[in-house]
């Protein structure tokens, strides 16, 4: 599951936004679909075999070579109609995000769970254990039919594969997470604008930053593995190993099979994937068992040298940077907002000041709404670092695969087929929503790059 741009805002505001989907090399998010996860799962003694059976078929010169990305007029017409789902989706979702926002304060809801949590004790401390997740269980609650109607949709087109029970289960561990953090850095935002009403911004930024750098540490450690299964890569797919190294040797770094992780995909959705997560000592690549699957060994050659992209140009620290001066942003904005939205709604939806802990729907509404344009503005980035990360792939394989551009072109048809990607989306869905470059710029880029 992944947030969409009301939590992005909540996120931000928060201090625990972290840039991961950017770093993988498919997302079926920034091609217009979404992010569930995959079929049959793999025989860890038969995974590196079936790969390399699968590899001479696709590139020994029999398959018709690829020039573009194509589909057949059926694939087509269902890629253009999920597009164009997907495209309503993602800005129906924005404006109902604000409307939950909207919604609560108006109808008081945010007051009374404020009330609710005064009368029960007088320290701020277990007030915020009170308010706080009764506030995000409601936000929660109120975006699930959007949440299942994601999900469904992704079931009618075959994306998603994952059983309900899993996808509820999958979906109560997310609300969990973000009550705990959710109440942790809602007690210390109120007791940062309570000791610096007009710097807490700024104060509150400082902070943060510290936080949202430990949970990143942390997530491949304590997060990841509450959704899917990992494994060392090496227990899983030894024979693969040797050559990701040597590719990695080639680009002057040394990644030990300890940092290489196998993740089990295959009961969520069908697609192939991988990504780049963590950093210092919690920074590894991880592949998805559905590659070995459904790619040829060059196919995940050329993938995992994408990922090294990722690895070797710093795009973690980059995009972490920014999406940490986003939230620099987004936090002055709301604070220079957010006194004039209660003088004048105030009195409407009971706030009696910015530091009422019913004040925070409202500083949660102003940061979505300047959030959105800083989500564009992340994944123009995103986009750009995933060029570069597709050149880096392109050149580090040269030489250790016999055609890395056909390599790649033919992984990304294949991904385009699975998962009905358009081969000519909405230019205004690419610029707002797109964490990736489109299909079919990327095989161009793999096919026509000397």
């Amino acid at each position: 599951m992944r947030l969409r741009i009301a939590a992005f805002a909540c996120l931000c505001v928060l201090g625990i936004f972290t840039p991961n989907s950017f770093v993988g090399s498919k997302t079926v998010a920034a091609t217009g679909t979404a992010n569930p996860q995959t079929s049959s799962a793999l025989n860890a003694n038969t995974s590196t075999q079936n790969t390399t059976q699968n590899t001479s078929s696709a590139l020994d010169g029999t398959a018709k070579k690829i020039t573009a990305y194509t589909l057949t007029p059926e694939l087509y017409k269902k890629a253009k109609t999920l597009g164009r789902i997907r495209f309503s989706f993602r800005l129906f979702s924005f404006l109902y995000g604000v409307f939950v926002l909207w919604f609560i304060l108006k109808r008081r809801y945010s007051a009374k769970f404020r009330d609710w949590a005064e009368s029960a004790s007088r320290k701020r401390y277990l007030q915020a254990l009170v308010y706080a997740p009764l506030l995000i269980a409601a936000i929660s609650l109120l975006q699930l039919p959007l949440d299942l109607f994601n999900e469904i949709l992704f079931k009618r087109f075959g994306i998603s594969i994952q059983s309900w029970g899993s996808w509820t289960g999958d979906w109560l561990k997310l609300l969990a997470l973000s009550i705990l953090a959710g109440t942790l850095l809602t007690l210390l935002l109120y007791a940062v604008i309570r000791r610096s009403p007009r710097r807490w911004w700024l104060y509150f930024w400082l902070i943060a930053n510290p936080i949202l750098l430990f949970v990143f540490f942390l997530q491949p450690y304590v997060i990841d593995p509450m959704f899917n299964e990992f494994e060392p890569l090496s227990s899983k797919a030894p024979a693969i190993v040797p050559q990701l190294q040597l590719i990695a040797r080639r680009a002057g770094i040394e990644i030990p099979p300890k940092r290489m992780f196998w993740m089990k995909a295959s009961n969520k959705t069908i697609y192939c994937n991988a990504y780049v997560t963590g950093f210092g000592a919690s920074k590894r690549i991880v592949i998805w068992d559905t590659c070995f699957t459904s790619e040829t060994t060059d196919g995940i050659l050329t993938t995992f040298g994408h990922e090294l992209g990722h690895y070797a140009l710093n795009h973690i620290w980059k995009g972490l940077a920014l999406f940490s001066m986003m939230a620099f942003v987004l936090l002055y904005l709301g604070c220079r907002s957010i006194v004039w939205l209660i003088a004048k709604r105030g009195e409407t939806w009971c706030i009696h000041g910015v530091d009422d802990w019913a004040a925070l729907p409202a500083l949660l509404l102003l940061v979505t709404l300047y959030g959105f344009a800083a989500e564009v503005a992340g994944n123009n980035f995103s986009r750009f670092i995933e060029n570069q990360a597709d050149v880096y792939g392109l050149e580090v394989t040269h030489g250790i695969v016999s055609d890395p551009g056909q390599a790649f072109a033919i992984s990304f048809q294949k991904f385009g087929e699975t998962v009905f990607v358009d081969p000519a989306p909405n230019p205004a869905y690419v610029f707002l929503f797109f964490d990736h470059p489109t299909v079919a710029d990327r095989i161009h880029l793999f096919v026509t790059y000397d």
